[in-house]
């Protein structure tokens, strides 16, 4: 089992990013809030799950211990594989799913693209007692507040990979640019796992 990577950042992609470790690169695949947090040439160090099929070994990274524990755990609902879990994480945050959960919010679960109604009922009846209450961790994990190199490209790219066309991606962030919803938008300091949740909210409502 690797539980985590420590390395430089080689490269980031829309869907992942490779770390190299010992001269050795390791894909690992992250939520766009996790990606955010990356820049070429730095250290980084993610918490790491280690997904094993008959013809693949994919490893998946993640901001905090936290955040890939409730991967695994959500893995154990009926219907919910790693790429799932993974979208679910890009939309809410470890805390989030469990408030939602907590409170059956059908609504915040089905904000996440690949999850209906019953899909949602589900995964409340089957999670209510594994992922446990909400903690004091926020909604937001910490290294996501960081700077990203291109906030917007990380934004589409987030939606994208969600099952968005990119057409609505664009609309949705213009929207947030004109209602005010988000600082910093000339590059600096922008949020960019937050304003990917408040896309999604917004392209959910239409």
């Amino acid at each position: 089992m690797i539980a985590h990577l420590r390395g430089t950042v080689a490269g980031v992609a829309p869907d992942g990013a490779v770390i190299e470790v010992g001269g050795v690169g390791m894909r690992v695949q992250c939520t766009p809030g996790t990606l955010a947090t990356f820049r070429p040439g730095e250290p980084a160090q993610v918490a790491t799950s280690l997904v094993v099929r008959e013809d693949s070994l994919t490893l998946y990274g993640f901001a905090s211990d936290d955040e890939r524990n409730v991967f695994e755990l959500l893995q154990t609902a009926t219907g919910v594989g790693p790429r799932l879990a993974l979208a679910m994480l890009a939309v809410h945050a470890p805390d989030a799913l469990r408030r939602a959960v907590s409170t059956e919010d059908l609504g915040a679960l089905t904000m996440v693209p690949g999850i209906g109604k019953k899909g949602a009922q589900r995964i409340v009846l089957e999670m209510k007692d594994r992922l446990g209450p909400p903690g004091d961790g926020g909604d937001v994990p910490p290294r996501a507040a960081r700077r990203a190199p291109s906030w917007r490209d990380q934004v589409q790219s987030g939606l994208v990979n969600l099952g968005w066309q990119a057409r609505d991606a664009d609309q949705a962030i213009a929207a947030l640019e004109e209602e005010g919803m988000i600082s910093g938008a000339n590059g600096e300091d922008v949020n960019v796992a937050a304003v990917l949740r408040a896309a999604l909210r917004k392209l959910s409502k239409q």
